[in-house]
Formats: C-alpha cells, sequence, structure tokens
C-alpha cells in the first residue's frame, strides 16, 4: 500500500481547474507533483497553493525560499493574498531569500544600498560636468562679446585706404629711399671700376 502511494506521488499527472468551463481565461494547467511538494516529500494535492509558482522544472527556486522563509511561512503568507498577487509575492520571496543567502547580515537592503550609493556618485559626476559646461558656455559667451566689441571699435578700412596707408607710412618711404641710395652708390663705384677693366 505504501508503494502504491510513492508512486502516485512520483509520477507526474495534470490538474485543471474545476470551473474550467465557467471561466472565460484559458485553464491553467498545473503539473504535479510541484517542485515544493516533491522536496518536502509530500502528497501534493489538487489544490496546492505552491504547486503554480513552484513548478517540478525549478527546483532550485522553492529550495531558495524555503531555506530562508519556510515552507509553513511561504503556504501562510500566500494564502492571505489574492491570486493576482501571489506570483509577484514569490518573485520577491525568491530574490530577496537568494539576496540573503548571498549576503547574510544585510540581504537584499544591501544590495539596495550599494546600487543608491552607485546612483548618487553618479548624480554627483553629471552635476560636475553639468557645471563644466556651464563654465565653458560662460566663457565662450565673454570671448565672442570681447571679439564683437573690439571690431565694433577699429574702423573698417577700403582697399584703397590700406594701399595708401602703406605707401605712406616712413617706415616703407624710409626703405624706398635707402634702396634708391644703395642703387645710387652701386652706379657711383661701377664707374670707379671701369678704368680698371678698360
Amino acid at each position: 500500500m505504501e508503494s502504491d502511494a510513492n508512486t502516485l506521488t512520483s509520477s507526474p499527472t495534470f490538474s485543471h481547474s474545476s470551473n474550467t468551463l465557467s471561466s472565460s481565461s484559458p485553464p491553467q494547467v498545473v503539473m504535479t507533483p510541484c517542485a515544493a511538494c516533491k522536496i518536502l516529500r509530500r502528497r501534493c494535492a489538487e489544490k496546492c497553493v505552491l504547486a503554480p509558482y513552484f513548478p517540478p522544472t525549478e527546483p532550485a527556486k522553492f529550495t531558495i525560499a524555503h531555506r530562508v522563509f519556510g515552507a509553513s511561512n511561504i503556504i501562510k503568507f500566500l494564502q492571505e493574498l489574492p491570486e493576482g498577487q501571489r506570483a509577484d509575492a514569490v518573485a520577491s520571496m525568491v530574490y530577496e531569500a537568494g539576496a540573503r543567502i548571498r549576503d547574510p547580515v544585510y540581504g537584499c537592503a544591501g544590495a539596495i544600498c550599494q546600487l543608491q550609493k552607485q546612483v548618487n556618485e553618479l548624480q554627483a559626476q553629471l552635476a560636475k560636468a553639468q557645471a563644466e559646461v556651464v563654465n565653458m558656455q560662460f566663457q565662450q559667451a565673454n570671448l565672442v562679446a570681447l571679439i564683437c566689441m573690439e571690431m565694433s571699435q577699429t574702423p573698417q578700412e577700403s582697399p584703397q585706404q590700406s594701399v595708401d596707408n602703406f605707401i605712406a607710412s616712413p617706415s616703407r618711404s624710409s626703405g624706398y629711399q635707402n634702396n634708391l641710395s644703395f642703387f645710387e652708390d652701386n652706379t657711383n663705384l661701377n664707374s670707379l671700376w671701369e678704368p680698371l677693366w678698360t
């Protein structure tokens, strides 16, 4: 008789909801025994609370949650919730249990604090970069204003005035006169050297 009970629990069967004809949603197929009942080594009832959320293909999911919270607490918690919130609650419990196993002291609070620290550091870097951008924009605006002010103060010369100023400048005229005197000196020297070559 005991072997018959074992074969019933170990063989996977499918359980359908009793109100499949009355509901418009597709029937939820639950594989039995679920991972929870298989790990707890008990018979998976037709209306097992854990079966929809701990399928036999994911035994590690229940193992993690069971290790931290315990099966009775998980069942009690799920029974207090409406069915629409149970899947999210199971996902939250599994995540929190995994975080507690990784960090027994802080659990998921440690991960949250670490992420919050990273967010604060990135926000500080962003504020610093934004301040540098504003400073560079301010410097650029001052530079443009200075250039515009200098351009407005210096009168714009016409091309003819530029040529006249170039010719009339003292340095240019003195250089031109020096070149003329140098040319005259060269002609005088040539006249001195002419008797030597003849």
